[in-house]
């Protein structure tokens, strides 16, 4: 137990620059206290005292703002930065390494008392207001954009953004490497052109342009001495006017 609990905590010192100290990770992070209150009760909901979990996992909702289903399968280094009004499903489950941000929903689309939750592998990375929606399966170190909304399986490695959730391409290799050494907060630079519909757009753009340049070349003198005679007519049109 307390092996794990030092595991939390450096997980935090290592993932948050605003942690100062292991103190501080223990006293003041609602993350660390939903997780510790979520394997309490989840070891009680695996021995069949429903009720005593889930009144366990309400008392833990009222201290953090942080409901976690006591069904819900959680591993190891687990973090919630902030941690406001994240929800996780009684069937989620939840890889080592994994990172959500505040407002994350890991929730059910569906009625049924099977498997309605994601499954997030190792590494993964949930931005902040994310919904991670159904019986789906997030790919080993993907990382999710704030505000996606997810419906469909995410392959390793991968970063979808967006309303619903889509690729915005394969990080480069370099990049890789480096997240090997520093802890990938968020998918994407600050600043950075990752939304695939504005890529699309400026695609588009580049191929209207060039069509446009296409079409001059086709029309060459003929156009030229068109745009010559519409311009000539004009004052003779104006003069017919005045008279």
């Amino acid at each position: 137990m307390f092996k794990t609990l030092k595991e939390d905590v450096e997980s935090v010192l290592a993932r948050d620059p605003a942690a100062r100290s292991k103190l501080e990770v223990l006293l003041c992070y609602p993350g660390l206290h939903a997780l510790l209150f979520h394997r309490l009760a989840h070891a009680l909901w695996q021995r069949g005292w429903c009720l005593l979990a889930r009144l366990i996992s309400q008392f833990s909702r009222f201290l953090t703002g942080i409901e976690i289903h006591p069904g819900a399968r959680i591993g190891r280094r687990f973090f919630i930065d902030h941690g406001m009004g994240v929800v996780i499903g009684e069937t989620a489950e939840v890889g080592d390494d994994v990172t959500l941000y505040q407002g994350v929903t890991l929730g059910g689309v569906s009625l049924d008392p099977g498997k309605r939750h994601p499954t997030l592998e190792d590494g993964v990375v949930v931005g902040a207001g994310a919904a991670v929606l159904g019986p789906i399966r997030i790919g080993r170190g993907a990382r999710i954009g704030s505000n996606a909304v997810v419906l469909k399986d995410v392959p390793p490695g991968a970063t979808v953004v967006g309303v619903p959730a889509r690729p915005v391409g394969p990080r480069p290799a370099e990049e890789q490497v480096r997240e090997r050494e520093v802890f990938p907060a968020y998918g994407t630079a600050p600043g950075a052109d990752v939304d695939p519909v504005l890529r699309q757009i400026a695609r588009l753009e580049r191929r209207i342009a060039e069509l446009e340049k296409h079409i001059q070349q086709l029309g060459g003198p003929q156009t030229a001495r068109a745009d010559e005679r519409e311009d000539d007519d004009g004052p003779r049109r104006a003069s017919g006017c005045g008279r």
